[in-house]
């Protein structure tokens, strides 16, 4: 994994989304899964989510965290999914590597 995915929040690994992540809402997304998921910080919550897509038989997963803090629930699963689709448009399969 390169620095700047570590840096930035990204990175990719062959299991599924990490024990303890709470699924806040998710949706397909041109054969990808996008999850948003709880991350707390203090009293607030940070945006955070998990991209999926099987390919060659494994389920490749990669983990996004972003600065964005907020209270609501309901807006945050929607950037969160927001920012999922984002980044599979920009960087589609290439996420995995």
């Amino acid at each position: 994994m390169s620095f700047f995915k570590k840096l930035f929040g990204g990175g990719s690994s062959t299991s599924a989304e990490p024990q303890g992540d709470k699924v806040m809402g998710e949706e397909a997304y041109k054969g990808f899964l996008i999850k948003a998921i709880e991350m707390k910080a203090g009293s607030e919550l940070q945006l955070a989510g998990t991209i999926e897509k099987e390919i060659g038989g494994d389920l490749k997963t990669y983990r996004f965290i972003r600065a964005d803090r907020m209270n609501s629930r309901e807006d945050l699963v929607a950037l969160a999914l927001s920012k999922g689709r984002q980044i599979i448009d920009e960087q589609g399969d290439h996420i995995f590597r």
